[in-house]
């Protein structure tokens, strides 16, 4: 009763229990949903899951695996049972696909029988687990880019996280929550990577200024559009440069370093696997005829894989019959828009939903940092209506904050609108459920 009462009493507690009663109701929907769809490939993936023979997993579980693992799900799953085969898989977060493959090997090695579809159950707890942290690190990461708010704040962004507009996204095989985990998880980090107002910057601040872009290249790895988060980095990389006219200090010097390591962490998540799959199709000695993307002057797999199997790229998407999929994806982008708008022109003061005053020195942390990822935020917002699938903008923007922030604090001002957006995504969750479910788009 305490968390309908109560909620902000013990808000860690409550944020997890109103995690486990969302996500309860979300897979009894898509539990619930009709028949198989107009696609088959997962009873065929599960069936044939791979080169070695397995036990079978109980019928119960075999038939929820079945209603999540939908879409690119099989995508992932596949991959992490028997590697990259195929090029057009490289367009799937190969970070995903390796955790999902070494938590499956680390169950073998733990001594449970290997099963048939073991990948697909791994991939589920993987999902709901990243999406519990991430919901725990963004009430955390609210606290620290709004110094001085109640806990209600905090606990209200993160509540709305919990009924993300990605839905059963979250509850899937897809890579959506890892990549908002290990983002929050950087962007936290990140914040604590400044001195309060009475330190100075010292060897911990650095390493934890490192520490961040190893986050965000991780989270790069299961989502390209992590690599936005860079932006901080460079920010901060240009800041401490700019600076260095004043004080050429080893201090300083350090921190430059760490502004730059840090980035070049950022760049490995995107570079890495495309070196591996460069290694796989340009640099095998044994390959008659080289594929096109390997001739390139930049060579990369995805930009190729999204250009040539998804038909990814400015205005292709612009389409009369796809105008059902921009009228879908029109709420988000529209507050995605308007929410990176009012990031960027928070009021510097220190002034939120709270209306108290913080100090300054967290101010000037704070202030920027909100601006920066309000950027990122927009930067993603005009990328995916103008050259991706618009639709996944609902699932992608799981991993930006300053929508929830906005909505966060619109809300205690009144604002209907935000009740109007709140009501929608939990109507537009629920019916996405059983869609997906049934293999049926949007997707």
């Amino acid at each position: 009763m305490e968390l309908w009462t109560r909620p902000f009493h013990n808000p860690i507690r409550n944020l997890i229990a109103f995690f486990i009663v969302w996500k309860t109701l979300v897979l009894v929907i898509a539990c619930c949903s009709p028949g198989l769809g107009y696609d088959t490939s997962t009873s065929l993936a599960l069936a044939t899951h791979g080169p070695r023979e397995g036990r079978a997993l109980p019928a119960a579980l075999q038939y929820i695996i079945g209603k999540l693992t939908r879409w690119d799900a099989i995508y992932f799953i596949k991959s992490a049972n028997r590697g990259y085969l195929f090029e057009q898989e490289w367009a799937f977060g190969w970070g995903f696909s390796q955790t999902i493959a070494l938590c499956s090997a680390a169950l073998e090695k733990a001594g449970i029988s290997y099963y048939q579809g073991i990948e697909a159950v791994v991939a589920i707890c993987i999902a709901h687990l990243a999406h519990l942290f991430s919901v725990l690190l963004l009430f955390n990461l609210t606290l620290a880019i709004f110094p001085g708010v109640t806990a209600r704040f905090a606990f209200s962004a993160a509540a709305l996280h919990i009924i993300s507009p990605a839905g059963v996204f979250l509850s899937a095989p897809y890579a959506e929550s890892s990549c908002a985990l290990f983002a929050f998880a950087g962007c936290l980090t990140f914040a604590k990577s400044f001195p309060s107002q009475r330190q100075t910057t010292s060897a911990k601040h650095d390493f934890l200024l490192v520490a961040s872009g190893v986050l965000f290249g991780i989270s790069t790895t299961y989502r390209s559009n992590g690599i936005l988060n860079g932006l901080l980095l460079l920010e901060e990389a240009f800041r401490v440069l700019f600076n260095l006219k004043d004080d050429f200090g080893i201090a300083r010097i350090r921190r430059l370093a760490a502004s730059g390591i840090g980035g070049l962490s950022v760049a490995a998540g995107f570079l890495l696997p495309q070196y591996i799959a460069y290694s796989d199709f340009c640099m095998e000695t044994d390959v008659a005829i080289l594929r096109p993307w390997c001739n390139k002057s930049l060579p990369s797999i995805y930009t190729f894989v999204q250009d040539y199997y998804w038909n990814c790229g400015l205005f292709r998407y612009w389409t009369l019959s796809n105008l059902p999929l921009f009228l879908l994806a029109t709420p988000m982008l529209a507050v995605l828009t308007i929410s990176g708008i009012w990031g960027l022109r928070f009021d510097s003061r220190g002034k939120q939903g709270s209306g108290k005053q913080t100090p300054a020195q967290e101010v000037e942390v704070a202030f920027p940092m909100l601006r920066n990822l309000a950027m990122s935020q927009l930067m993603l917002t005009l990328l995916t209506f103008t050259t991706a699938h618009v639709q996944i903008i609902t699932r992608i923007s799981s991993a930006s904050p300053i929508w929830l922030w906005y909505a966060t604090v619109s809300h205690g001002k009144g604002n209907a609108v935000v009740g109007n957006l709140t009501r929608f995504i939990v109507l537009y969750g629920l019916v996405q459920g059983g869609l997906f479910a049934s293999f049926l788009p949007p997707a």
